[in-house]
């Protein structure tokens, strides 16, 4: 049988009240927690890369606006294939996760599903990223197929280095490739450099992320840069957050862009900078408020590309 027959409540961690726990049928409750439908914040983190991307396509072929129906597919695709990631993920790490608080709440670990029922739940969001993928241009889906061997080697890296969060940026980068083929058919230094300024960005927040599970991860000989950086994280950020400013500021001059996409990155940085001046590494509710606080940082530079290209197109 598909749908689950056993609900125990949301993931520890999940949004308070969300519709995915007060509107769904509670046999479908477990599979959107499986995917991280209660925590859009994930598909938020996977999607702007691509928009990104698509925006300063945008600018570099002097449209006024990104691809409309670009941006429509990438975030379908986000979203399933973040979930499909998800899914992946608590498959691989379901002994791990019953020994974490934090994650043992989760849908296996937790005995809502069985490894067999997440299994064709996988498939089936895999499917729906596929459909989306195949709408785009032949060297995209080439692209986008190439993707899933990061996706698929992610989940081990924790085992086996305490680079982990540095795996988790080739794969959630990925996109800053992706909207520059969708548009061109092909790559250059732009979405090169976004893809790279995306992976520090992405050891970034997800070492703010990691700092919730320090102490069980060192229980259970998880490894993270949370650990890793211990208390020099603060340092650390500064560097990868600089690093990623950086390699965005050289995407966007490589595209040809004007100031207002250099007025957003600025903008970015100075919202990054805040994240690292409050951080407090011991409080984990505040180092999931910080993670989330990078949909906004994703917001702030995405409207100065956009912005970039509408103003381009007018001179």
């Amino acid at each position: 049988m598909f749908f689950s027959t056993r609900d125990t409540g949301p993931v520890a961690d999940a949004v308070k009240r969300h519709w995915v726990d007060t509107k769904l049928p509670a046999g479908l409750r477990p599979y959107a927690r499986l995917a991280r439908w209660e925590r859009p914040i994930g598909w938020w983190l996977l999607l702007w890369p691509c928009w990104w991307s698509a925006a300063l396509a945008a600018v570099a072929a002097g449209n006024a606006l990104p691809n409309l129906w670009h941006l429509v597919l990438f975030f379908v695709g986000a979203v399933a294939m973040r979930g499909a990631g998800c899914t992946y993920n608590d498959i691989v790490d379901v002994d791990i996760d019953s020994k974490v608080e934090r994650t043992r709440s989760r849908p296996i670990p937790a005995g809502q599903v069985t490894k067999a029922q997440a299994r064709i739940f996988l498939v089936v969001q895999a499917l729906l990223g596929f459909l989306v993928l195949i709408q785009f241009n032949t060297f995209s889906i080439a692209l986008g197929i190439a993707s899933l061997v990061p996706v698929a080697i992610y989940p081990f890296m924790k085992r086996v280095t305490d680079w982990p969060q540095l795996f988790l940026g080739f794969a959630f980068s990925w996109g800053a490739l992706m909207g520059w083929a969708a548009e061109f058919g092909s790559l250059a230094l732009t979405p090169v450099l976004l893809y790279f300024g995306g992976i520090c960005w992405t050891i970034g927040y997800d070492t703010i992320y990691a700092h919730q599970d320090k102490e069980d991860d060192a229980l259970v000989g998880v490894r993270s840069t949370a650990r890793l950086f211990g208390s020099h994280t603060k340092a650390a950020l500064i560097v990868l957050y600089t690093l990623a400013t950086v390699l965005f500021g050289l995407a966007a001059a490589f595209a040809d862009a004007g100031p207002a996409a250099f007025a957003g990155i600025l903008a970015g940085a100075i919202h990054l900078l805040w994240q690292v001046v409050v951080l407090d590494i011991d409080d984990g509710d505040q180092c999931l408020k910080l993670f989330r606080s990078n949909s906004t940082y994703g917001w702030i530079v995405f409207a100065g590309f956009v912005a970039d290209a509408l103003i381009g197109a007018t001179l």
